[in-house]
């Protein structure tokens, strides 16, 4: 299953997120199955992703795909949720016990392949580890091919079940975007919701 949602138009949702904003938030993806691919719009949302984590009742890995860390401090509130702080979030998760970075250039930045051995994942991908050749974002971006993704996907996936998976990325118009960055971000999204489709 592939799910897409838009939660521009809440109140305090760009890059970072208010309490209220989550409150609805959290309320919408709950009714979006974890065992799907969810499409969340923009970088500026990944922190979506600590909404469908909360939800994993089970022991799990995160693996994130992303050009960035997600884990930092939130350079305007060190409390309020953000793009870039989200990954945080998820690590004291009661049942988070293990998270993988795969960076722009598709190595391992954060982690080791064996201290996911024995866990199902929960896999989250942002398309800003795709050159720009693959996709077009509001963010610098990494040097992966769109074969070379869906490949690490695998690699790393083989073996393990995976619980669910997302997928944030893209520019907006409002921020540059044309209608060839529209083109490539629908083509690079369509074939990393395959190869996540396949796995899960």
């Amino acid at each position: 299953m592939f799910f897409e949602s838009d939660f521009s138009y809440l109140e305090g949702t760009n890059c970072y997120c208010s309490e209220e904003s989550a409150s609805s938030i959290r309320q919408a993806m709950s009714l979006i199955p974890l065992s799907s691919v969810h499409y969340m719009g923009t970088g500026d949302y990944h922190y979506c992703s600590l909404f469908r984590a909360e939800r994993i009742e089970e022991d799990f890995a995160l693996v994130l795909f992303d050009q960035h860390p997600d884990d930092q401090h939130s350079a305007f509130d060190e409390e309020m949720l953000s793009c870039g702080s989200w990954v945080a979030d998820v690590r004291i998760l009661p049942h988070c016990k293990k998270d993988l970075w795969i960076d722009g250039k598709g190595q391992i930045a954060r982690g080791a392949a064996s201290d996911i051995k024995e866990l199902p994942l929960y896999l989250s991908v942002d398309l800003d580890v795709l050159s720009t050749e693959y996709a077009r974002t509001d963010w610098d971006q990494g040097e992966m091919s769109l074969d070379g993704l869906r490949e690490k996907i695998r690699e790393i996936s083989y073996g393990h079940r995976i619980i669910g998976a997302d997928i944030c990325g893209g520019i907006t118009e409002s921020k540059g975007g044309t209608q060839r960055d529209f083109e490539l971000n629908g083509k690079a999204i369509e074939e990393v919701r395959e190869v996540l489709q396949e796995i899960l």
